[in-house]
C-alpha cells in the first residue's frame, strides 16, 4: 500500500497539540526499585554474581509510567488505580508528588500490597528481578468503588482519550472494562488498551488494541512466528472484526509493527537501533498511539510514530518515558513525510 504524503508542518502541529490533551489512565500501578552496581567475581557461595550497589532509585513503575510517557509528550495524565496502605504505597504517592502528577485517581486498599518490581543491575546489565505484588482481582466493592471514581473523573473533566495499561495484577476486570467503554461511547471518547492474557477477549468495542505477539498468540491461542506477517494480518483481522474494534496495532518487536483496521493492512518494519533494554517499551507504544488517536491521526501515520517511540526507549537501560524532541525529530524523517 503506497503512504500518503504528509507536510511536516502537520507532524510539527500534532506534537504540538499533544499539550492540548486530557488523558485518564487506568490501570496496574507499581513501584520500580534499581540496585545499580558492579560486578567483579562470582559468589563463593553459588554461581552468580556479586553486585556491589553503587546507586539506588526508585521510579514510578506499571500505568504509571504510561502516566509519566503522556507527561512527556506534553498531555495531561490523570491515573486511576490502587495501592496498599503500606511503605511502598506512601512511596509511590511521593513520587507521583515529585512528577507533579495528580493524585485523585488513587484509591487505597488496606487489604493489598503495593506491587513492587526490584530489579538489579550490574555493569549495566539487567541480572536478576524480584516482584513483590498480589495478583488476585479487588473486591467487587473496590471495582464499585474505581467506578465510581472514574464516572466522576469523566464527568468533571475534559477527558480526550481513556487507556486500559492492563499489567494481570487484579484491578481491571470485566465489569470495569464494560462500564467504562459504555460510558466512554457515550461521551465520545475513544478507548486504547494495552492488554495481557487475562483480560485480553473482553476489551470489545474499544478503539484501539494494542498486544504485543507473546499477548496476541496467548490470547488467540495462536502458532504464528513475526515472520509470517500475512497470517498474522489474516487472524488479527478475524479478532477485529469480532470484538468489534476499530483498529488494532501488534507490537512485533525487531520486526517492526502492524496496523489492521477496516480500511488499513499494513506491516512497518523496525528501525535500526542499538538495543540496550525492552523494558517499557510497549508503555510507550500505547502512549503515542492513544495521543494520535486522541488526536484523530491516520491509522499508518498513528503506527509509524509508535513504532519510533518504542525503539527510542529501547536505547535506555531501565524503565525511562519517550523524549518528546528526539521522537519528534525522527517523525520528520519518515519515509512519507514531505
Amino acid at each position: 500500500m503506497k503512504k500518503k504524503s504528509i507536510k511536516k508542518e502537520h507532524i510539527r502541529e500534532i506534537f504540538k497539540n499533544f499539550n492540548t490533551l486530557n488523558a485518564l489512565i487506568i490501570g496496574d500501578v507499581m513501584v520500580d526499585n534499581y540496585l545499580w552496581g558492579k560486578v567483579n567475581r562470582i559468589s563463593p557461595e553459588a554461581p552468580v554474581p556479586i553486585v556491589t550497589v553503587a546507586k539506588k532509585e526508585r521510579r514510578l513503575g506499571g500505568a504509571a509510567n504510561v502516566a509519566l510517557n503522556i507527561q512527556a509528550l506534553g498531555a495531561n495524565p490523570i491515573l486511576c488505580s490502587v495501592i496498599g496502605v503500606d511503605i511502598e504505597g506512601q512511596a509511590f504517592l511521593d513520587l507521583l508528588k515529585t512528577q507533579k502528577l495528580s493524585q485523585k485517581g488513587i484509591l487505597k486498599c488496606r487489604d493489598r500490597i503495593t506491587t513492587v518490581k526490584t530489579r538489579i543491575i550490574g555493569n549495566n546489565s539487567q541480572l536478576l528481578r524480584v516482584d513483590d505484588e498480589v495478583e488476585e482481582d479487588i473486591t467487587p466493592s473496590e471495582t464499585q468503588q474505581l467506578l465510581t471514581l472514574i464516572s466522576y473523573i469523566i464527568n468533571h473533566d475534559k477527558i480526550d482519550v481513556i487507556i486500559f495499561e492492563d499489567y494481570n495484577k487484579g484491578l481491571i476486570n470485566a465489569k470495569l472494562i464494560s462500564k467504562v467503554v459504555e460510558l466512554a461511547k457515550s461521551k465520545g471518547i475513544p478507548t486504547c488498551v494495552d492488554p495481557k492474557k487475562k483480560n485480553f477477549n473482553a476489551y470489545k468495542g474499544v478503539s484501539l488494541f494494542k498486544p504485543n505477539l507473546k499477548e496476541l498468540r496467548e490470547g488467540m491461542k495462536l502458532d504464528i512466528g513475526s515472520e509470517n506477517i500475512n497470517e498474522l494480518q489474516r487472524a488479527v483481522s478475524s479478532f477485529r472484526v469480532k470484538q468489534k474494534t476499530d483498529t488494532v496495532l501488534v507490537t512485533l518487536a525487531e520486526k517492526g509493527v502492524i496496523t489492521n483496521s477496516r480500511k488499513v493492512k499494513e506491516h512497518l518494519p523496525a528501525h535500526i537501533r542499538s538495543i540496550a533494554d525492552v523494558s517499557g517499551a510497549g508503555d510507550t507504544v500505547i502512549s503515542v498511539a492513544s495521543l494520535c488517536r486522541a488526536l484523530d491521526c491516520s491509522d499508518i501515520l498513528t503506527a509509524a510514530i509508535a513504532n519510533l517511540s518504542g525503539g527510542l526507549v529501547c536505547e535506555q537501560i531501565g524503565v525511562v518515558p519517550v523524549n518528546k524532541e528526539q521522537l519528534l525529530e525522527e517523525a520528520l524523517k519518515l519515509d512519507f513525510v514531505r
